[in-house]
């Protein structure tokens, strides 16, 4: 549980990353809708790694003005939108409760003295007084958060807290001190956000990849899942490229070890005239830059989408020539195949229905279960960099 502060916490600046600091909770920047001065959201994030003097990072990437925040808590959820009791405290930026976030940019808070439990429903509660334009979230969010006109953030009790959303706002990762840990970063597209598990209850691949780490020897325990729904490696989209935001969205995250790359579906099914070798370009670009910044990188194999109405022969040989790409190349890291885990021994172009959520390409729960567990933990620690 979150301790009471015993000390004044120290100041500090609010753009400093914590040097033994470890992202527990992490969701990608996009433009999400417009934003409403004087509205208060109460976010609830599912933590990944325990450890104390939690930070929270506040983005305004998409933003076309300041924004500012001028009222930030974080508590731990009892339920819905009600805080366990005396867990609420505010939070701090470089001593003050206030804090101005320039056009596409963002901020850290202060640490906030305590510890923080590993696969803990966190809030975070903030209020804007002059937020306008364009909201930098995260919009497909699968859990529930909550929404309110005026500053209640420092409230425990949710009865001012009336409206829910299915979205994240201005938040965009929590991170923890947690010395000798390590995390992964899931860079994907709407199967890594988890179209098609179960809301409200973290049955995304990334979550059930997360619980496993928990349970196993491994120092690599903090997962952020930076995926986003209709995501490409190659050009902007619904969200921008792969190749775009992987600086603000996973390299500078907090005690990443391991980048785990499971994209490329979209840029094949849209027939927007990316070949193999494009996308293998895309790959390489990527690559270069995660080692270029001494963390690994674990790539997968493209899954199987026959049945969804952008298929055809000419896009299933795409996909065929990427996937024997990354099976045979020594450029990453390691490579986990989740074509194979997916794919039904019968129609091996088309997915097991067993893990079909529906659509053809999506996995259920048991699918993102599935995926988790083909992943090599080993091959996470990237201990040779």
């Amino acid at each position: 549980m979150l301790l009471a502060a015993v000390l004044q916490v120290p100041s500090a600046s609010a753009a400093e990353i914590p040097p033994d600091g470890v992202i527990t909770w992490g969701a990608s920047a996009d433009r999400t809708g417009e934003a409403v001065a004087d509205r208060g959201y109460r976010m609830v994030v599912h933590t990944s790694v325990a450890g104390r003097d939690l930070r929270i990072r506040l983005s305004n990437a998409f933003g076309d003005r300041p924004v500012t925040f001028d009222s930030v808590y974080a508590g731990l959820r009892k339920e819905g939108a009600e805080l366990v009791r005396g867990s609420n405290r505010r939070l701090t930026f470089a001593g003050a409760d206030s804090v101005t976030v320039p056009s596409g940019t963002s901020v850290y808070s202060d640490p906030l003295p305590g510890k923080l439990p590993a696969g803990t429903d966190l809030v975070v509660s903030i209020h804007s007084p002059d937020a306008a334009g364009p909201a930098t979230g995260h919009w497909m969010a699968l859990q529930t958060s909550y929404l309110t006109q005026g500053d209640h953030t420092a409230e425990e009790s949710g009865a001012r807290w009336t409206a829910s959303t299915g979205s994240w706002f201005y938040l965009d990762a929590v991170s923890v001190r947690a010395p000798g840990i390590g995390a992964v970063v899931a860079l994907g597209d709407s199967i890594t956000d988890g179209w098609h598990s179960t809301a409200d209850l973290n049955r995304r691949w990334p979550d059930y990849l997360a619980r496993r780490l928990q349970k196993s020897p491994s120092t690599v325990r903090g997962v952020a899942d930076e995926g986003i729904a209709g995501n490409r490696v190659l050009t902007d989209g619904p969200g921008q490229s792969a190749l775009n935001r992987l600086d603000r969205d996973v390299l500078s995250q907090p005690g990443v070890r391991t980048v785990f790359l499971f994209e490329g579906i979209n840029d094949i099914k849209h027939h927007a005239g990316a070949t193999a070798q494009d996308l293998i370009d895309g790959y390489r670009r990527i690559a270069d830059r995660v080692h270029a910044a001494g963390k690994c990188l674990v790539v997968s194999t493209v899954g199987p989408f026959k049945g969804w109405a952008g298929w055809d022969p000419a896009t299933e040989a795409v996909r065929q020539e990427v996937n024997r790409y990354l099976r045979g190349s020594r450029e990453f890291d390691a490579v986990t195949d989740f074509d194979r885990v997916l794919r039904s021994p019968y129609d091996p172009e088309r997915m097991l229905p067993f893990f079909d959520g529906g659509d053809h390409i999506h996995p259920n729960d048991k699918g993102m279960q599935a995926m988790a567990d083909a992943v090599d933990l080993d091959s996470l620690q990237c201990t040779e960099n």
